[in-house]
């Protein structure tokens, strides 16, 4: 795991895809506890803002959206990607809605409420059903449903 979080500092894109990719793995899986997998997640989220290459901030928003089926996330550590929103590809957009919704938080649907009247259909229906997984969720729910 160090190794891949070192790796998404290198100045290959593809090494930070690929450390992304397996940063991913871990979190799909159950080895990672709860606090490790915040470290991890704050790490793609940084990648994700700061990385110019679509492909790396594809596979960092993929990871960050694993560690939903295992962990619950506060909003304030995936939040810094509703900043970089404007910057982000249609494709990669829906990611980061998702994950915005997946966090269960009331205060991420002001970020992702003006997503509603988006031009791209499919960016439209992730804000939709990430809205409506805020406003139905359960505030004891721990992990997100996917």
């Amino acid at each position: 795991m160090s190794a891949a979080l070192e790796a998404l500092t290198d100045r290959d894109p593809d090494r930070r895809d690929v450390a992304a990719a397996s940063l991913g793995d871990l979190l799909r899986g159950t080895a990672l506890d709860a606090t490790t997998a915040r470290l991890v997640v704050g790490r793609l989220v940084s990648l994700t803002v700061n990385e110019p290459v679509t492909q790396v901030r594809e596979s960092a928003l993929n990871a960050v959206s694993e560690a939903f089926n295992h962990h619950r996330l506060p909003l304030d550590l995936v939040k810094p990607l509703a900043a970089a929103m404007p910057t982000m590809e249609t494709e990669i957009l829906g990611h980061t809605i998702y994950i915005l919704g997946a966090t269960h938080a009331p205060k991420a649907l002001p970020m992702i409420e003006p997503f509603l009247n988006h031009p791209d259909q499919d960016v439209r229906e992730e804000a939709r059903l990430a809205a409506a997984e805020i406003t139905a969720s359960n505030p004891e729910d721990t992990i997100h449903n996917s």
